[in-house]
């Protein structure tokens, strides 16, 4: 039997042991002037503010999508992360209409079906969004032209695809969220579908869109509800995507157990993500990951674009042979190709799967490979995926993508470094980013505030969301 004096020998070591880690982490917190909260000194609205309740609604009704077949939250449900779970979405065209998450599939009887899922870029997630400051879309297409911390855009202009690249976008609405939330409704695949407004321009569709509203060809209560927030005669389009913003801009969660640690609660993490943690803040040199060099402040994000070369899966965006330039695609600049925006990690336990293309459908997996993108890329498991996520030429473009990181480096570009991890670091690396996770995000009770309820959408067009196994969600 353990005598006691050994057995408290030992206890005090771990204690010891717990110490010298929080004194470690914690000079790496003091270096990067780290809070916890992202969310201070920001304005976010309320979910049970009335333009909130009403952007809501609006979130949730399929009177936006062309063919009155899908919605925002089709690919943007808040018990999902914020996303879909799906790599690749399904938005217009569904077998279900309804069923989000896994088990949604693409109708054969659609337009443009061959089998695979129809949307080219994994679906990202709306958590937090009101924390982004300079750009939105994992290409950065809707983008501040003066980005200033704390403001979401809402200070200087916001360039849109619907403007030269560089350019203010007049029509761009009060800040990123609401600006990004004009596109979703314009693009084929995800809700516009291939027969309404085929033809016309973006402005005329979404014109159209807020006709619907007005009139009573689909009996609703929208006048009504606009008008207690906006006042008479108030529906049209930019009012119906302000609306959207707020409601979206609500959806902050930022209660994590890393926040409690970084401000005293030295029990709120384990051992493990500690030295997570550890390896995650320090540099290369330091015998770290040196994750902080993108991923970066409290929201866990530079907002810029980085060569990771993460697995091109899907259709792609029409570059190359079903390729994906990234960022390049809107700057035309050599140096962005295959670059992609830094992801918040907040919650990103919840936001899976992980990816500019949603290649990696494991937390462990997707960190692997940022640890060491030489060996992942040519190990990469393409059993991981669904079957409609198409993979022809996946193995040869993220080739593609890794020597273009590889170029990166040689040239001083690209900062990365390809490290060798014990899988007891990946382990703990995991650990760590699962403490940046709201327990509210896995609570459905607590994030019914953002659901509403299915009997009172006042059209009939709600969508009421179920899975697989057509369980409200």
């Amino acid at each position: 039997m353990m005598s006691s004096l050994v057995l408290a020998l030992l206890v005090g070591c771990g204690h010891d042991g717990d110490k010298n880690i929080d004194d470690e982490v914690s000079v790496l917190i003091s270096s990067y002037a780290l809070t916890g909260d992202p969310s201070t000194n920001r304005t976010i609205p309320s979910i049970n503010s009335p333009k909130a309740q009403l952007g809501m609604k609006l979130f949730y009704t399929k009177g936006l999508g062309g063919d009155k077949d899908s919605a925002c939250v089709t690919c943007h449900h808040p018990v999902l992360g914020g996303g879909d779970n799906l790599s690749l979405s399904v938005g217009v065209g569904a077998v279900i209409e309804d069923l989000l998450g896994e088990g949604r599939l693409h109708d054969a009887s659609s337009a443009h079906y061959d089998g695979f899922a129809p949307v080219p870029r994994n679906a990202p997630s709306t958590l937090n969004i009101a924390l982004w400051d300079s750009v939105l879309f994992w290409d950065g297409r809707v983008q501040s032209i003066t980005p200033n911390a704390g403001e979401n855009g809402s200070v200087g202009g916001i360039r849109t695809p619907d403007s030269a690249f560089g350019f203010v976008d007049l029509s761009a609405g009060a800040n990123l969220t609401v600006a990004q939330a004009r596109f979703p409704v314009t693009s084929p695949e995800e809700m516009k579908g291939f027969v309404f407004e085929a033809g016309n321009s973006n402005d005329v569709l979404r014109t159209a869109l807020a006709t619907r509203f007005v009139s009573q060809t689909i009996t609703n209560t929208w006048q009504n509800e606009f008008d207690s927030v906006y006042g008479t005669n108030s529906v049209n389009f930019p009012n119906i995507v302000d609306a959207i913003g707020e409601y979206e801009r609500s959806q902050v969660f930022v209660n994590t157990p890393w926040k409690a640690y970084v401000q005293g609660d030295t029990s709120a993490i384990s051992t493990e993500a500690k030295h997570g943690a550890k390896l995650f803040f320090s540099s290369y040199e330091a015998g770290g990951m040196n994750c902080v060099m993108c991923h970066s402040g409290d929201f866990f994000t530079d907002e810029s674009f980085h060569v990771a070369a993460m697995p091109q899966v899907g259709r792609g965006k029409g570059d190359g042979v079903e390729d994906d330039f990234g960022r390049m695609r809107e700057s035309s600049d050599s140096v962005d190709k295959y670059a992609f925006r830094t992801p918040t990690l907040l919650n990103v336990e919840m936001t899976g799967p992980w990816g500019h293309a949603g290649g990696y459908t494991s937390l462990r997996a997707v960190v692997t490979h940022m640890v060491n993108p030489d060996t992942a890329v040519p190990g990469y498991d393409l059993s991981q995926l669904d079957s409609m996520v198409k993979t022809t030429n996946t193995a040869s473009n993220t080739a593609l993508a890794l020597a273009q990181l590889n170029a990166n480096r040689t040239a001083g570009i690209s900062p990365h470094q390809s490290v060798i991890a014990t899988d007891g670091q990946i382990d703990n690396l995991v650990e760590f980013l699962k403490t940046l996770t709201d327990p509210c995000t896995k609570d459905r009770n607590c994030l019914s505030p953002w659901i509403p309820d299915n009997l009172s959408g006042p059209d009939s067009l709600q969508l009421n969301a179920v899975d697989q196994a057509s369980s409200l969600l």
